[in-house]
Order: C-alpha cells, then structure tokens, then sequence
C-alpha cells in the first residue's frame, strides 16, 4: 500500500509535497497535444493542478486552488475542461459513490479505499493481474477496470 499525501493543504503546491506524481510542464504540455488538445493557460493549469495532486480533487476544489492564480477562470470552464481530460483518456473520474465525484491524475495501475468515516481518498498498488480474479471474462476485451475499497481506514479504527 501507498499513501500519497500530496499537498499539505490544497493552496500549497511545492514540489516536495508532490510525491511520485512529479511531472514537468513541458511533458505534461505534449500530453495534451499528442492527446489533440490546445495547451491553453488554463488547461495546463488544470492539468498539471490534477496530475500533480495527490487528493483525488473534485471540480470545485480544482477551482477553489486556480482561481487566484488564473484570474478568469469559472467553475463551468474547470468542469468542462475535466471533462474533456476524462474523454481523452488523460484523467480518471472517481465515483466511488453516488454523491462523490472525484478525479484522479495517477495513471498507474492501483486501487482507491474509501474511508466511510473521514471521507479520505488512499491510493493502493494493485497487482497487474487482479482481473485474473473474476471469471469468465474469456471474449471480452477490458479497456478499462476501477477497483472501489469502502471501510475505515487505521486512524478512524484507532479513535
């Protein structure tokens, strides 16, 4: 299992609280055109804002965080903005429930557990060949798998 704490608090984005996530502007600018997507200020802004976040941030926190920094930015560009990230394969939306939306930049291989009773987000490896598990899946062809954990995590187990 690994934990990536991220930010200290959603406004602090240094690099050494990025953890594993560390990629450099440049790469994440030729992420989005080889996926066909104009690099504007904000995209990259928000791109490089979710990849580089450990926190599974929703739109509005995305938004919460850019605001100040780009000035112009609206919630509705942020949503559609993530939304075409999502389209092309670049993020992940997370909606381990009904009521939480959620995204993710880790494009690695890992599941997500869920804390029913502080809410927090924790990445975990997962072995490349847990889809071995489920049976008969023979013809299918699987583009894509998530793997939802709910439960407490050991800091709520212990109060």
């Amino acid at each position: 299992m690994y934990i990536c704490n991220g930010f200290r608090n959603e406004k602090q984005r240094t690099t050494e609280n990025r953890g594993k996530m560390e990629v450099s502007r440049a790469e994440l600018k030729q992420e989005l055109i080889n996926a066909g997507i104009r690099p504007s200020v904000q995209r990259l802004a928000i791109f490089e804002y979710v990849r580089q976040s450990c926190q599974h941030p929703t739109a509005e926190v995305v938004y919460d965080v850019l605001r100040d920094e780009l000035g112009s930015l609206s919630l509705t560009t942020v949503y559609n903005t993530l939304k075409l990230f999502v389209d092309a394969g670049l993020i992940s939306l997370l909606t381990i429930d009904d009521t939480f939306r959620c995204f993710d930049g880790n494009r690695s291989n890992h599941a997500h557990f869920r804390c029913n009773n502080c809410g927090k987000i924790v990445d975990l490896k997962m072995k490349n060949d847990f889809l071995s598990l489920v049976e008969g899946l023979d013809g299918y062809e699987i583009t894509d798998a998530q793997l939802y954990l709910k439960g407490l995590c050991p800091n709520c187990l212990k109060k």
